[in-house]
């Protein structure tokens, strides 16, 4: 198949990454009006078609794209759909969007497929239009929904993403039992959605066309579709998104977004691939802009997941590709207005590779935000003494930074894409440390950092501002600051400026919140100031059941969220969500059978729930049974693996909780109860050596246990470790025993190390005031010197003896108040035999000091 311009998709597939990297946003002509759809036969036909919808998707105007010529079609069916406000008629009409799909990209009307891959079969035929023209209508549809519960403004959408002539009046506006279908379609994955969310059919919709055309991508030879490459990462946003707005992690979404990383980092991964890829088509320093984002989108992916080293590597590649190496240092500076003497402050120092040349990708309309920004912070520090970013001492020098680095403060311009990676490296620090105060502050040079600049885009602003209010809502002193801050968040998501093309820049990049959780972090920092009232309306627009029950709890009204939750059973009877809210209020497993009654056996929820209230009327074999349809659902749950092998082992099915203890360590290896109870399932088994590496890795999170060293010592004397057994604060008589057994194996290097241990363990000031503890001193401070001395017979050296000598002169030295007893006598007595050899080995050799 012969193509007019073998460059038309990959530039198209540029225009739409460029949308979420950044740009200069210049003025918009009018769009030029497109040719009836009635015409559309030829291959020319559809450029114009897709340059209408990618223009409108660059102007951020996503619904004139949805609704464009392109739309109708490929989907002109949807103009004579019988609309039925039911979930088998939404179920059909995504059928039929399906089968269109693949009929548009087939081409079935007019030629079968394989006499499309045919060189000389008929040129009207624009395999690569058609690819584009539904990858521009797919990525329309995903970042509408970014729009309306990501980024905002907050738009008069349609809740369907193709167009009825007539519909139910108020349909329109909720979308009815096709947006429970749709909702149902997305928590099909294992995992309820978490809130309210609008335009959930846009993800099904955004689905359907994008898979189709990677059906098609693995079908053809890549001879015939040149480009289309950008659709992995497309994919793997979408899905990315879907695992964000979901309750819990999904291990279906983890398979796939491990298979579309991997995709997307093996074409746009590092420089050489995308600047073969797109060529002359890039702007300068573009190629290693996308590689950075693509970096960071794979690390986000990882964060969700808890992969922690994985993300760390991400980190690393996207801080190499933007030309930045941080360091944290210190330099001195004021933190709070009434600070009178300086004090060392953590600051953030970069060494940018093209700092000499390095320009802000900006855009112009931007400059508003960083004209307000100063004021903005003026009337926020009135709000508290401690400063937004410390106040850093003149002419101060800090040894710490060489001529390599710089202090980065609002004298340095970094571009958008260098400020993203760094905050990006808060969203590293919090998973690798606590979450305590300490973390924050660690926190705080990246986000004083970015706050320091003068020019920024929207969403790495909003980023930064979030850090900052869960850094601050911490602290007492700073914590109304940041409830001013959060409601001005939330208030901006509303508000009409920034424009929509603005916001969506580098959405994707930072792990902005939806505004479903950010509205959430608002009620639950309210509450945490005693503004439960105002959290209880948020959390009820949020449809956030059990943060509303906890609200009801906290005022004494319990009896009112049963209330509410059943009159929106009234009217939403199929919603297992509100089953299971009712269910956890009232303690009533009738309500959780119910759950899973509407839900078709599919709520893990429920059965959680179920499991949970089996085991704790004893009732194990039930809860084991629960917990295993509950993870055949859902097997990233957090406890759940934990939970079943504590139903198993209550069972007496030993095998079964061992591999869920196992399972549990895979997903977190930070859980120490659940490598105690691997560790402890080997012991019974015998497996010793098993049971030695358990226990080791649980000891790292459970030191203070007496009874996990205990078990530790018995498996290490199992496998013959009995360097293991012997650890820092054993008993003293221990160390005498492993002395000991040492003098049996003939090694008198380490019983001398062995019994050295036991005599300092005895010391200190009781020693000399306790005639028991005395006595104990002596018999191994003579069992020592006899090693010593035998270690000195064996190798001719004095060094041994002379450190005998000194040992004993110290003891006599301290011990006169127990001169009368036998003990003394035989220190005394001990140092003469020691001199005497000491003198016989001077006479002999010449001793080695």
């Amino acid at each position: 198949m012969g193509v007019s311009d073998p460059g038309f998709l990959k530039s198209v597939e540029l225009r739409l990454i460029r949308c979420t990297l950044y740009r200069e946003l210049p003025f918009f002509p009018p769009a030029s009006p497109t040719p009836p759809s009635s015409s559309l036969s030829s291959r020319q036909s559809f450029r114009p078609l897709v340059e209408a919808v990618v223009d409108s998707i660059e102007r951020g105007r996503y619904m004139d794209a949805l609704s464009s010529d392109a739309s109708r079609l490929v989907f002109g069916f949807s103009e004579s759909w019988e609309f039925q406000d039911s979930a088998a008629c939404a179920a059909r009409f995504y059928e039929e969007v399906e089968l269109s799909v693949e009929a548009f990209l087939r081409d079935v009307g007019s030629v079968a497929w394989l006499q499309v891959l045919d060189a000389d079969s008929d040129p009207d035929v624009d395999v690569e239009g058609r690819c584009a023209l539904l990858m521009c209508l797919g990525v329309a549809a995903l970042l509408a929904f970014t729009q309306q519960n990501v980024t905002g403004p907050i738009g008069n959408f349609s809740p369907f993403p193709l167009a009825f002539p007539l519909l139910k009046e108020g349909i329109s506006d909720c979308g009815g039992e096709w947006d429970v279908w749709a909702r149902n379609q997305v928590a099909s994955v294992g995992s309820d959605v978490h809130g309210k969310f609008a335009l959930l059919q846009y993800i099904v919709y955004s689905k359907i066309l994008l898979s189709k055309i990677k059906e098609l991508v693995l079908e053809v030879e890549t001879s015939y579709i040149n480009g289309c490459r950008s659709l992995y990462w497309w994919l793997c946003r979408l899905f990315c998104l879907q695992q964000r707005i979901t309750e819990e992690l999904s291990s279906s979404l983890y398979d796939l977004l491990q298979l579309f990383k991997t995709s997307t980092l093996h074409q746009f991964g590092d420089f050489e691939h995308v600047a073969g890829y797109w060529g002359t088509m890039l702007n300068e320093g573009e190629a290693l802009a996308i590689v950075s984002l693509a970096h960071l989108e794979a690390g986000i992916i990882e964060h969700k997941y808890g992969q922690i080293d994985s993300f760390r590597s991400h980190l690393e590649c996207a801080e190499k590709s933007c030309g930045l190496h941080l360091i944290v240092t210190g330099a001195l500076g004021f933190r709070t207005i009434h600070q009178v003497e300086a004090k060392p402050q953590l600051i953030l120092a970069a060494n940018n590779h093209e700092q000499s040349h390095v320009h802000l990708s900006q855009v112009q309309s931007d400059s508003t935000v960083s004209e307000s920004k100063d004021a903005v912070d003026h009337k926020l520090d009135d709000c508290s003494d401690v400063l937004m970013t410390p106040k850093l001492v003149k002419n101060g020098k800090n040894d710490d930074l060489n001529v390599d680095l710089t202090h980065i403060n609002k004298d340095i311009n970094l571009t958008f894409i260098q400020q993203a990676v760094i905050l990006a490296q808060c969203l590293h620090l919090q998973r690798r440390s606590r979450d305590d105060e300490l973390s924050g502050w660690e926190m705080a040079p990246y986000i004083e950092a970015i706050h320091s600049q003068h020019q920024t885009c929207y969403t790495i602003s909003n980023f930064c501002d979030i850090l900052r209010i869960r850094w601050e809502s911490k602290r007492s002193r700073t914590k109304q600051r940041a409830l001013l801050m959060m409601d001005k968040l939330v208030q901006v998501i509303f508000d009409a400026s920034p424009v929509t093309a603005q916001r969506i820049q580098l959405c994707y990049g930072l792990y902005i919140p939806t505004v479903s959780a950010l509205r959430k972090e608002y009620g639950e920092l309210l509450v945490s100031c005693g503004l439960v009232g105002e959290a209880l309306k948020i959390f009820e627009d949020l449809e956030l059941w059990d943060n509303l029950i906890y609200c009801y709890q906290l005022l004494g009204k319990k009896a009112a969220a049963v209330d509410l939750i059943k009159s929106r059973l009234h009217d939403m009877p199929s919603d297992p969500r509100l089953w299971c809210s009712l269910g956890d209020a009232t303690t009533t497993d009738a309500y959780y059978e119910k759950a899973l009654e509407v839900s078709n056996n599919r709520s893990a929820r429920a059965k959680r729930s179920l499991a949970r209230n089996a085991y704790n009327r004893s009732d194990y074999e039930t809860s084991k049974t629960l917990w295993e349809s509950a993870l055949a659902l859902n097997s990233l749950y957090p406890d759940g693996w934990f939970a079943l092998g504590a139903a198993a082992l209550k069972a007496r099915d030993t095998d079964k909780a061992l591999d869920a203890f196992t399972r549990a360590v895979q997903i977190d290896p930070d859980n120490g109860e659940a490598w105690n109870n691997v560790a402890c399932l080997h012991m019974i088994k015998k497996k010793s050596k098993a049971a030695f590496i358990a226990f080791k890795e649980a000891l790292k999170f459970r030191r203070n246990s007496w009874q996990l060293w205990e078990n530790f010592s018995h498996v290490a004397l199992d496998v013959g470790n009995i360097r293991q057994v012997i650890r820092n604060g054993v008993p003293e008589d221990i160390w005498g025993l492993y002395a000991r057994w040492h003098i049996i194996k003939g090694n008198l290097i380490m019983s001398c190390e062995a019994l050295l241990k036991q005599v300092r363990s005895f010391q200190g000031s009781e020693l000399w005031r306790d005639r028991n503890r005395f006595k104990k001193f002596v018999h191994a401070s003579l069992q020592l010197c006899k090693v010593y001395m035998d270690i000195a017979s064996s190798t001719g050296s004095c060094r041994e003896l002379f450190t005998a000598e000194m040992h004993l002169r110290s003891s006599v030295k301290q011990a006169v108040d127990f001169s009368d007893t036998d003990e003394f006598r035989d220190l005394k007595t001990c140092l003469d035999e020691v001199k005497k050899q000491i003198a016989a080995t001077s006479g002999e050799v010449s001793c080695v000091t």
